[in-house]
């Protein structure tokens, strides 16, 4: 059973992605890139699953025809590849006539490779059913060994072309597009596992032609490499578009803003403007309600804020080779540190009220997810903390042990 259903997890990856995709298609019906990323999720959805022994028996029963499903899976895998080539081309860019004349070159290639395909199986005598070993089984039968070559030749083409332009790409995308990032990689590695499946399909034929046997490579070998390339190339699409999508931003700037909503929140209920939220609200309004939270928390705090913590913060970021603007961020979250331990100690009880400050320290327009990560992480925020119950603003962090001799 677990092997009927495998075939359909690449399919289902890709619909997923497809349906993502399909709102964006209808707002931006004259973006090409869209629509050929449209074309190749609902071309490569069912080919995995078309590709199966099961299936292919199947096809070939209720249509009356013998090996019938070689021409549609081999004439489908090679509209894939040109799909892949066309997506490549629109992704790379360039002067727009220059990518319509390579995108009408490689439409009319692939093209004339799948008629090539049907038109070289009905020319050609297949009378023998196989459901796994077609390629070697007539790679020296006229018209069926030119149909084998010219679906080969295609896909190695089409998964080449992919497989380098998103290992360049990956190789230039911004660390911080995490989700892209992760998309290109799987899809290199899903290229890369095709490759590999192309290869001892290449071996098992070639083999045949000179007359040894390397059947198993094509029965054997192949089959797993391209289930696994079909996973993780559908993978490889959902990623980014599910990653990318405004309901993921939010859920992982919501995330990414806990620790400073958790250390703020007790403050912003004095306050006295938090709404509790229902179970369930959307992660949008979720958003919202914790970065008023913490703005809340910063405004009960603000009278707390000691210059002298983000002075000596400050110094001590930018001797550690921090730019400004990090320095400048790792010193308002010292600040802020400081300021929420001496007043939940004055809560207490066990801690002065605020210092006699002539004019409060103000915070600058920060944003909060990059505020939280240093005020979770930061030694030099830790140590302003620690400071500031032991009565010294100065938040130096432990020196570390140097070495012997030093």
């Amino acid at each position: 059973m677990s092997g009927r259903l495998l075939p359909l997890l690449p399919a289902s990856l890709m619909v997923l992605a497809l349906l993502i995709k399909l709102p964006k298609l209808r707002g931006d019906r004259d973006r090409p890139l869209n629509r050929t990323a449209c074309a190749l999720l609902a071309v490569g959805a069912p080919i995995n699953f078309l590709a199966s022994p099961s299936t292919i028996a199947a096809v070939n029963r209720h249509t009356g025809v013998v090996n019938f499903s070689a021409p549609l899976v081999f004439g489908l895998c090679t509209v894939f590849s040109g799909l892949c080539v066309v997506l490549v081309l629109q992704w790379r860019g360039g002067p727009p006539a220059a990518v319509r004349r390579a995108t009408r070159l490689t439409t009319a290639l692939f093209g004339a490779a799948t008629a090539a395909i049907v038109v070289l199986f009905v020319v050609g005598d297949a009378p023998v059913e196989r459901l796994q070993d077609l390629d070697t089984y007539y790679a020296t039968t006229p018209w069926i060994r030119e149909m084998i070559v010219c679906f080969l030749l295609a896909h190695t083409l089409g998964t080449s072309a992919l497989t380098w332009l998103c290992g360049k790409w990956l190789t230039c995308a911004d660390r911080a597009m995490r989700p892209l990032r992760t998309g290109l990689a799987l899809i290199v590695v899903a290229g890369l596992m095709d490759l590999a499946y192309l290869a001892a399909k290449w071996a098992s034929v070639v083999a045949r032609w000179t007359g040894h046997d390397l059947v198993y490579l094509s029965t054997d070998v192949a089959p797993p490499l391209a289930g696994a390339a079909g996973l993780l190339l559908g993978a490889g699409f959902v990623v980014p578009l599910v990653g990318g999508s405004a309901t993921w931003l939010a859920l992982s700037q919501y995330r990414r803003l806990r620790p400073l909503w958790k250390a703020l929140r007790g403050f912003a209920a004095t306050q006295g403007r938090t709404v509790p939220l229902a179970w369930w609200s959307p992660v949008g309004i979720r958003l919202i309600h914790r970065e008023s939270v913490i703005d809340d928390g910063i405004l009960a705090l603000a009278g707390w804020f000691d210059p002298r913590v983000h002075g000596a913060a400050y110094e001590a970021a930018l001797g550690r080779g921090m730019s400004e603007a990090h320095a400048a961020t790792v010193a308002d979250a010292a600040v802020l540190a400081a300021a929420s331990r001496l007043k939940a100690a004055a809560a207490r009880g066990s801690g002065p009220g605020p210092a006699a400050i002539p004019q409060p320290y103000r915070l600058g327009r920060r944003p909060l997810t990059a505020l939280a990560h240093a005020f979770r992480t930061s030694d030099i925020v830790a140590a302003a903390r620690e400071a500031a119950t032991a009565g010294t603003p100065d938040p130096q962090p432990a020196p570390q042990p140097g070495p012997v001799g030093a």
